[in-house]
């Protein structure tokens, strides 16, 4: 599943609470890319390759929204389609109760406000 990582930084925008709306965007070589703030978009311009190639290996994992390597998830099949989660059993367990909720969640469907207002599951509880 595509979603939204910062490339210069790293961080989810779901994560960190950021919207389409709110998130400074670019096209670069047919993609797009989102990004926390101005100041992530302005050094990824100035060198965007390292980012592009370091970003394309990163997942989110849909319940804690921990940012992993796909060498360090394990992955479900829901649909048809393989969901990368980081290596906690509680997100793999809490997937698994609600999914349609997390991939909303993940793909930014939801009112979701970022994992510090203090209004949400996180990792391992």
């Amino acid at each position: 599943m595509q979603t939204k990582i910062c490339p210069t930084c790293g961080c989810s925008l779901v994560r960190l609470g950021i919207t389409d709306q709110q998130s400074e965007q670019l096209t670069f070589q047919d993609m797009q890319y989102f990004f926390c703030c101005q100041g992530c978009k302005d050094i990824f311009l100035k060198d965007p390759e390292p980012f592009v190639k370091e970003v394309a290996d990163i997942h989110v994992c849909p319940v804690c929204l921990a940012e992993k390597p796909t060498a360090y998830t394990v992955s479900l099949i829901h649909k048809g389609q393989q969901i990368h989660f980081c290596r906690c059993i509680f997100c793999t367990e809490a997937f698994k109760k609600d999914p349609d909720y997390y991939l909303d969640r993940l793909a930014g469907k939801t009112d979701f406000k970022g994992l510090f207002d203090g209004n949400d599951v996180s990792c391992c509880h």
